[in-house]
């Protein structure tokens, strides 16, 4: 039988939209199953909070558990590879954040390009650091701390939760922009780090906020700056670094990350529900409280951000001769 000419025009594109219309539909019926969100650090740090804050959010608005799992280790590169090797079904997610960015050029060797084969889906915070000192120290504020830092070289420790972690880039990029010199002292996680600070163990941390604002709020740690390029709501008594130090600005950030080749419905959805998410204001008042910046991007916006922090840490990791533990 001979269609038709218009008949079969019809019939020819109603068959070339399935493809699309099965791909919505499975980006629609997404997730089958509980999704494994991986976080690369210890729990009780910015990386672990933040991926249970947005885990739990998620869950409630796609109707399947988030599952945090912290994978620590080298930085956060252990768990980055877990997802660049994971299905590329959306049900293995990480938990990006500046680390990541970092260790593009503190590593010689990985196992894969974090630029290429991470999709980068949503961004979701941007948090300041927090350069603490332990109450024992000599002192009191910032211009102080460089003082007594160019007056006693070397002497004074400085503790990160891990080389290349952002607490540890926002003290080098101290180091290098106001001239001093302090021993790096690098732990497995803020926990062990924070604790050690609160005994004078090691004299200073630039510490990220969610992990560290309590301790400053009690009174247990005495808050010096901030290291964003302005004053934080959350501390608005606390001076930025960049009012004593021209030019200086380093944060912490957050995001989700797929595997290269993620179905784009899939990424597409989770960016949605991502940026509704962190637009809701209960989760708002929860990240405000932990004094960060809601980061609401495309994922082309995401992967600009990428681009760029990994050029700017990049310059100094170079400059600090920085080489993984």
């Amino acid at each position: 039988m001979k269609l038709p000419r218009r008949h079969f025009l019809h019939l020819a594109g109603g068959a070339a939209a399935l493809p699309a219309v099965s791909r919505f539909a499975w980006a629609q019926a997404y997730p089958r199953r509980p999704v494994r969100l991986i976080a690369g650090f210890a729990p009780g740090g910015g990386v672990d909070i933040t991926a249970r804050l947005i885990g739990q959010s998620l869950s409630e608005r796609l109707g399947q558990p988030f599952v945090i799992e912290n994978r620590t280790g080298a930085g956060g590169t252990i768990a980055a590879e877990a997802v660049v090797r994971a299905a590329i079904d959306g049900h293995t997610l990480l938990l990006v954040n500046s680390a990541n960015a970092v260790n593009a050029t503190l590593y010689d060797k990985l196992n894969y390009n974090f630029i290429r084969d991470i999709v980068p889906v949503a961004s979701i915070s941007r948090v300041p650091n927090v350069m603490v000192l332990p109450l024992s120290f000599p002192a009191k504020i910032i211009a102080e701390f460089i003082a007594y830092a160019k007056a006693n070289p070397g002497k004074i420790n400085m503790g990160s939760s891990g080389t290349g972690a952002s607490d540890h880039m926002a003290g080098e990029l101290f180091k290098m922009m106001a001239g001093i010199d302090m021993l790096h002292v690098p732990y497995r996680g803020s926990a062990p780090a924070l604790t050690d600070l609160l005994a004078g163990q090691v004299q200073v941390m630039f510490a990220s906020m969610p992990s560290v604002i309590e301790y400053v709020r009690a009174g247990n740690l005495r808050a010096v700056a901030v290291t964003t390029g302005t004053r934080s709501d959350a501390l608005p008594d606390i001076p930025a670094v960049g009012e004593f130090v021209p030019g200086y600005e380093a944060a912490t950030w957050y995001g989700i990350g797929a595997p290269k080749k993620t179905p784009p419905e899939i990424v597409k959805r989770l960016n949605k529900e991502t940026n509704a998410a962190i637009a809701e204001p209960k989760l708002k008042a929860r990240f405000a409280d932990i004094g960060a910046e809601l980061l609401s991007m495309t994922s082309d916006e995401f992967a600009n951000l990428i681009v760029e922090e990994t050029e700017k840490w990049g310059k100094v990791v170079k400059f600090a001769g920085i080489k993984p533990e």
